[in-house]
């Protein structure tokens, strides 16, 4: 593997490692841990809101920190949907998704350790680690809403990706349009599915919690890459190229 290529995957996997950290990580410290209400005296933490604009900050962050070196993906299906709309190269992808599922990986091992050290012990239970789900027994909506879901706001974030880093968008507000953009998709569907949009991010806690987490999983994956892949072939077609596309 070529010095270059290595250096833009250690980018990959600590920006990944930062979005599931700090959003999943939120949900977790914040809201999780702490319960939902004050009856016992504990914050209600920073909520739905707080949840949303902690994922669109580290997109934000981790946008302007390493999108020189790697193109700050952080997702998968940003990756693929970089690959449908010709933007990526195809033959670094299968690298660039091992290295983002590396570090939703250890994000999520390292949010576990720290919640082990909740005073009287922490029950790890599907949920417990901010996975994604579908149905009433995860207390979501049910798959078919789901699924239209992860897809719709997957192919809407692949468009904005796409159009605010091309080279007649303005120059220097990529990453905050991404992050923004990524905000409103969790205040929108957090209640639906707890919000993925990102197989990495799904994958993280569900390796750490079993259960339904895992056998849910394939939605997860399946419904945002579909969504990124129409989304890059749209874009590619409304703007070819960089260099051609009038807007």
């Amino acid at each position: 593997m070529d010095q270059a290529l290595t250096k833009r995957l250690a980018a990959e996997l600590i920006g990944t490692f930062w979005l599931v950290f700090g959003g999943c990580g939120t949900a977790v410290f914040a809201i999780i841990t702490r319960g939902t209400d004050d009856a016992d005296g504990w914050s209600r933490g920073v909520g739905l809101t707080g949840v949303s604009l902690a994922f669109g900050l580290t997109v934000v962050t981790g946008a302007y920190a390493f999108g020189h070196i790697s193109g700050g993906h952080f997702n998968p299906a940003v990756t693929l949907g970089l690959v449908a709309g010709k933007r990526f190269a195809a033959k670094d992808a299968p690298a660039y998704i091992g290295a983002q599922i590396v570090g939703a990986i250890l994000a999520s091992g390292a949010i576990w350790a720290i919640v082990s050290g909740i005073p009287g012990g922490f029950t790890k239970e599907v949920g417990s680690l901010a996975s994604n789900g579908y149905g009433e027994d995860r207390g979501f909506y049910g798959l078919g809403a789901v699924l239209f879901a992860e897809v719709l706001l997957t192919f809407v974030f692949l468009l904005v990706i796409m159009g605010a880093t091309h080279k007649k968008a303005a120059a220097g507000f990529g990453g905050l349009a991404i992050g923004l953009a990524l905000t409103l998709i969790h205040l929108i569907s957090i209640p639906i599915s707890n919000t993925s949009v990102n197989p990495a991010r799904s994958i993280g806690p569900a390796v750490f919690e079993g259960g339904d987490a895992l056998t849910q999983l394939w939605a997860f994956i399946v419904a945002p890459i579909v969504g990124a892949v129409l989304a890059g072939v749209v874009y590619a077609w409304m703007a070819p190229n960089n260099a051609d596309a009038s807007a």
